[in-house]
């Protein structure tokens, strides 16, 4: 058993109510049961309970033991104090507040109906490798397993832009610069992520804009600062990798940027396509630092998605057609489609919904999700098994849709605040 199962019960009331009462004997009535906490602190917020003659109003905390409560350390959180009933399915242990004040706490364990356990065993307790309501899918109307897919993606699009608005703040609100970082990140397409960020960070963009008009330079700063300028046999050969190592040994040392830089070790190239490699990326980001002076302004005002496809292709310098690394030859594509649907997605999409939230404007965040109706659905494992069980998946906003839904809910078995789970319960409880 999870403790979203208590969660759930809770929520919804489905216990005993007779004779309700505390562990220590008070009388409870529960007036109204509170509202999920999305945040940091107790599970549910604006209760308001009676025990014996007195109504409380504050919070109700949620464990499986009530042993837990110490575990996590809640009676040294301030947070804590304001919870009123602490909800256990078993009461091993008194708990106190911040003050050493008891916390009354509710036992269900003995209120909650064998059905609705069952039921409850049913739905999380079918082996499946894709989501454990596999086998009874087909029972839940489709509107309820797009609707949930829409939440999800809204959920999936919020945190992204929620990432965005926390690097927006620590980078002074400069959006031009947390458009900077977060193209950077979203070009190192999984496999470089976190190398491609902290390059970012080690090459800030006061220094790229007084050096983009100048793309020799613009690329001797970027692989220079990604560790990819060190000697060594291959690119003493090469003309153009000696020329970029020689701009960087002048500007490392005009910006003071000696012991900042990354190491060619810190980057990935095994199992990716040559059209992958980080060297290969880095010299797609220049370009485009080199042709597009106004990052941020471009992807937030850009009018389709044409557009849009214009601005990420910018063909990068004739040497990086030609070398997928450093004094290594070979024919090199552009920037690719699919590429730039994710860059779309995962850049132009997520900065759009925190600068509408940033400003309030609430119509962008329409405009942004619609984007991803627009573009074509991603296929890869997850997103193929989905639409194999009936799922719906003809764009790239069903395609974040069914990861999140994935990833925030069905692989950690979060089935009950799933509102496909929760309609499978309301069935098997119905059919009992």
């Amino acid at each position: 058993m999870q403790e979203d199962f208590l969660h759930y019960v809770w929520q919804h009331q489905y216990f005993d109510k007779i004779d309700l009462r505390t562990t220590d004997g008070q009388l409870i009535t529960v007036l109204k049961p509170g509202y999920r906490n999305a945040d940091a602190g107790p599970d549910f917020l604006n209760a308001r309970l009676q025990l014996d003659e007195v109504e409380w109003n504050g919070a109700v905390e949620i464990h499986l033991k009530a042993s837990a409560w110490h575990r996590h350390q809640h009676q040294t959180d301030p947070k804590y104090d304001q919870v009123v009933l602490h909800i256990i399915f078993e009461a091993d242990q008194l708990v106190q507040r911040l003050d050493g004040s008891t916390v009354p706490a509710l036992a269900l364990a003995a209120r909650i109906a064998p059905d609705l356990l069952q039921a409850y065993h049913d739905l999380l307790g079918q082996p499946a490798a894709v989501l454990p309501c596999a086998t009874q899918l087909q029972a839940v109307p489709e509107i309820t397993r797009t609707s949930m897919v829409e939440r999800a993606l809204l959920e999936r699009v919020e945190l992204k832009a929620s990432v965005v608005a926390a690097l927006h703040q620590r980078l002074n609100d400069d959006w031009e610069a947390t458009a900077y970082h977060t193209l950077a990140a979203a070009f190192g397409f999984q496999k470089n992520s976190e190398p491609l960020a902290r390059l970012a960070k080690a090459l800030p963009l006061t220094i790229i804009r007084r050096h983009r008009h100048d793309l020799l330079q613009l690329e001797a700063m970027v692989f220079g600062q990604a560790g990819f300028l060190e000697e060594n046999e291959t690119a003493a050969k090469d003309e153009y990798i000696t020329a970029l190592h020689r701009e960087f040994n002048f500007l490392r040392h005009k910006y003071s940027l000696h012991g900042t830089a990354l190491a060619a070790h810190e980057w990935n190239f095994l199992r990716l396509r040559p059209a992958n490699f980080p060297t290969v990326r880095l010299a797609q980001l220049a370009a485009i630092l080199h042709a597009r002076p106004a990052l941020f302004d471009a992807m937030l005002t850009a009018a389709d998605l044409p557009t849009l496809t214009k601005f990420f292709q910018v063909p990068t310098s004739a040497y990086w057609r030609e070398h997928y690394r450093p004094g290594v030859a070979g024919k090199v594509p552009g920037l690719g489609k699919s590429s730039i649907h994710l860059l779309v997605a995962n850049v132009v999409v997520p900065l759009r919904v925190a600068y509408a939230r940033h400003t309030g404007q609430i119509e962008l965040v329409e405009s942004a999700l619609a984007l991803l109706s627009l573009l074509p659905a991603e296929h890869n494992h997850i997103t193929d098994d989905y639409a194999g069980l009936g799922f719906q998946h003809r764009s790239s906003a069903d395609s974040q849709g069914l990861l999140a839904l994935h990833r925030a809910y069905c692989a950690p078995r979060r089935c009950l605040q799933c509102a496909v789970g929760s309609r499978i319960m309301q069935r098997n409880l119905a059919a009992r």
